[in-house]
């Protein structure tokens, strides 16, 4: 069964801003996409996923810390197969290497 995404969600991210800008073109793929101050929109046939972020204090355990952002998605136009699809790339490319 395909989890649902909805029309909008907010994540908390593990990556820098410019982690973050570096990766996302690939995460969007052949979509064209407008980059803004701390926003992109994204456009599709049917509509857009505007997309905006904040960074967030680092988290802290131990000594480790790790950087966070928070990282807002709205879609307008797509249906839930549509925001599946893309999500399901948009994920694997923003997965961090392990194990």
């Amino acid at each position: 069964m395909q989890s649902a995404y909805d029309s909008a969600f907010v994540r908390e991210m593990g990556c820098t801003p410019q982690e973050w800008l570096q990766w996302l073109p690939d995460a969007i793929g052949p979509h064209p996409w407008v980059l803004g101050r701390q926003e992109a929109n994204v456009n599709f046939p049917a509509g857009r996923l505007h997309l905006s972020w904040a960074e967030l204090p680092p988290r802290r355990i131990a000594l480790l810390k790790m950087p966070r952002l928070q990282v807002a998605f709205q879609f307008e136009g797509l249906d839930a197969a549509e925001r599946y699809r893309f999500m399901k790339r948009f994920d694997l490319y923003m997965q961090r290497g392990g194990g």
